[in-house]
C-alpha cells in the first residue's frame, strides 16, 4: 500500500479506518497496474494516468468512486448526474463491502473508461475504452 495511503487511512477512526484498508488492499490486488497517490486530499488509483477509482471521507461515511462508474450498469452503485459518468457507493463498517461486487466494479473500471485526464483539452468527455 502507498505510504501516503496508509497515513490516510490510519487518520480515519477505526471502523472507517478498517473499510479504508480493505478497499486500499481490493484495489491494489485487482488493479496491480494501476499507479495510486492522494490526489485531492484522498486516495486515488490511476490507470495511464486517467483517475479510475478513489475514496474519501465524507459525512455520510467512506465513499468509494469510480470515475466511469455510471457506465457500469451495476445497482449496487449510486449515480448521482450524467455530466461526469461517476457512480459511488458508502460504507461504514467492512461488513458492509461485498467483495464480489466490488470485484466486479473493479474489472469493470479497467474496461469501461472515458478520458478524464485530457478533459480539457478535448473540453470534455470522450470514451477511452
Amino acid at each position: 500500500m502507498h505510504p501516503e495511503i496508509l497515513k490516510y487511512n490510519e487518520r480515519q477512526d477505526p471502523d472507517h479506518s478498517r473499510v479504508c484498508d480493505l478497499l486500499a488492499r481490493e484495489i491494489d490486488s485487482h488493479l496491480p497496474e494501476a499507479e495510486s497517490r492522494i490526489w485531492h486530499a484522498h486516495p486515488v488509483w490511476f490507470l495511464d494516468g486517467n483517475p479510475t477509482v478513489g475514496y474519501s471521507k465524507q459525512k455520510p461515511g467512506i465513499r468509494l468512486m469510480f470515475w466511469s462508474g455510471a457506465d457500469f450498469e451495476e445497482p449496487g452503485l449510486n449515480v448521482v448526474g450524467k455530466k461526469f459518468k461517476d457512480a459511488s457507493v458508502f460504507y461504514n463498517d467492512v461488513s458492509e463491502i461485498r467483495k464480489a461486487d466490488l470485484r466486479r466494479w473493479l474489472g469493470k473500471a479497467r474496461e469501461i473508461q472515458w478520458d478524464y485526464k485530457n478533459i480539457l483539452r478535448h473540453k470534455g468527455l470522450e470514451r477511452l475504452k
